[in-house]
């Protein structure tokens, strides 16, 4: 009992014993105890006097800039550093101050390389702080996480770069959050900053064309619920302009450690480039088969336009060699030398268009410009039509004309036949006591000759053709009608070459009109 009681007191007399603070602690502990932290510390310490010399340091110190202490006599604190970061260090270095005489400055950080005495250099995050006139400094080695930055940083750009390159980047959604994590490239191919736009899904779906909106919402919706990879393409309206985009995006689900989706992430390609190219080759295959296709149909008439007045004029000439008919002086041969006339004449115009028609098509058709008189080109074009007009029993007319002294700069032969081909097809597909009538125009740059009719007209959805070479509207018309169907594509080519343009409306059964507009000047 009086051993407890002993053990009472003195465990009472204890707990009123002041105990020691650490300012107690460390000046009772002898200085070589002291070193021994100082040494075994992992960071480096140093001591420099106000002249800049290093008075003391530790083991990793010594380990980090690979000096011995000999080296520390004739050492000053800057030469430590790099020749770049020592102006920097030297102001810091300077800004500490005193308050009071005694007094020790604020912990001031920074981060420098040192270089090493062998060579190399080593990245230091420092801790500076003025007392008594010396400054303490310890730094901890981060020359592996600048390597690491480094090479970080580096894949950084690298993927920017590739991201950039492939018109893709990535992007990366978790469940329950608002908005979409993108990177640059996305919103560069959305055409909206990154710092002013918010990647909500309500934002996304007000880019996205708004055909295209349900696809992608049902293509998010599937992913979350059935927890599959899924891919699709859509378009986007890019802000500002009436750009349209076609994007292609991939998306895969991610998964915690337990198997369970907690997100969904993938990339996004601006396919625009590709889907236009691809779309260009289409259309440039599917007029390459038009042609083709055209030009068979062409050869297959031209056979039957070729056959027709060369079998006349080959059957004419032997009837006259063989005087079938009796002596030369028969009038009936008068008839067949008209016939074999035409039908040269027919065949001369075949052969003359396709010859037409091969140079524009070659680049070669060069015009011959002047100074044209294009009231006398109108009337001169009219007399040429007035003989084939008065046998189909359509009425030509001419409801103005223009000045006499008016002149355009342009080609004489190509304005006469772009006029005749005109014409011919007016009066050529008009029906007998139909009519054909030209309207002119003067203006102030250009002039605008126009010839209407009252035939057939043409269907609307055949007008883009009836300009293309070696098409024709229909294969009736080259049956019913004779001619190469190149007329309206070599009137087309001749009025752009003049800088000009032709235009053409028509109703079945009403009738066509053609307006030709001319420059003045070339």
């Amino acid at each position: 009992m009086l051993l407890k009681k002993k053990s009472l007191k003195a465990k009472s007399e204890t707990r009123n014993v002041p105990q020691p603070s650490s300012k107690d602690i460390h000046s009772s502990l002898p200085a070589k105890d002291l070193s021994l932290f100082w040494d075994m510390s992992h960071e480096v310490m140093v001591v420099v006097n106000d002249m800049g010399h290093i008075i003391d340091c530790n083991a990793a110190f010594l380990d980090s800039t690979g000096y011995e202490r000999t080296d520390l006599e004739s050492l000053h604190f800057m030469d430590l550093f790099e020749e770049g970061d020592r102006p920097y260090i030297r102001n810091t270095i300077q800004s500490f101050g005193l308050d009071e005489e005694g007094a020790q400055s604020s912990v001031l950080d920074f981060e420098a390389g040192i270089s090493r005495k062998g060579g190399g250099v080593r990245y230091l995050e420092w801790r500076q702080q003025l007392h008594e006139g010396l400054l303490y400094c310890t730094g901890r080695d981060v020359s592996a996480i600048k390597v690491q930055e480094s090479v970080l940083s580096r894949k950084e750009k690298q993927l920017y770069e590739a991201e950039s390159i492939g018109r893709m980047g990535h992007w990366h959604w978790g469940f329950g959050e608002e908005s979409m994590e993108w990177s640059d490239e996305i919103y560069r191919i959305f055409g909206v900053q990154a710092g002013s736009f918010d990647p909500t899904f309500d934002a996304l779906n007000a880019l996205v064309h708004r055909e295209d909106v349900p696809r992608v919402n049902q293509a998010f919706q599937r992913a979350l619920i059935e927890e599959n990879d899924y891919d699709m393409e859509f378009r986007v309206k890019v802000p500002g302009s009436h750009d349209v985009r076609f994007i292609r995006c991939e998306g895969r689900c991610w998964r915690d450690e337990s198997g369970e989706v907690t997100a969904l992430y993938g990339i996004m390609q601006d396919m625009t480039e590709r889907m236009l190219y691809e779309r260009e080759l289409k259309n440039a295959k599917e007029s390459a088969e038009r042609a083709y296709a055209a030009k068979t149909q062409f050869l297959a008439n031209m056979s039957h336009e070729l056959r027709t007045p060369l079998n006349a004029i080959i059957g004419f000439s032997e009837m006259m060699e063989q005087q079938l008919l009796g002596p030369i002086g028969t009038e009936k041969y008068l008839d067949y030398i008209s016939g074999i006339r035409e039908s040269g004449t027919h065949l001369l115009d075949l052969i003359s268009d396709i010859l037409d028609m091969s140079k524009i098509e070659a680049g070669k058709y060069e015009l011959d410009l002047e100074d044209l008189n294009i009231s006398k080109s109108v009337q001169l074009a009219l007399h040429m039509m007035e003989g084939r007009a008065h046998e189909a029993g359509v009425k030509l007319s001419l409801d103005n004309q223009l000045a006499e002294s008016l002149k355009i700069r342009a080609d004489r032969r190509a304005v006469l036949q772009i006029l005749l081909n005109i014409l011919s097809n007016a009066v050529k597909f008009t029906e007998e006591g139909g009519e054909v009538r030209i309207h002119c125009k003067d203006r102030s740059d250009y002039i605008v000759i126009t010839i209407s009719d009252t035939g057939i007209g043409i269907p609307a959805n055949k007008l883009p053709q009836v300009t293309r070479p070696f098409e024709q509207v229909s294969a009736s018309y080259s049956r019913d009608h004779e001619g190469s169907g190149l007329g309206l594509a070599i009137t087309k080519e001749l009025v752009q070459m003049h800088d000009g343009n032709l235009s053409i409306e028509s109703t079945v059964g009403v009738g066509t009109t053609v307006s030709v507009r001319l420059s003045k000047v070339l």
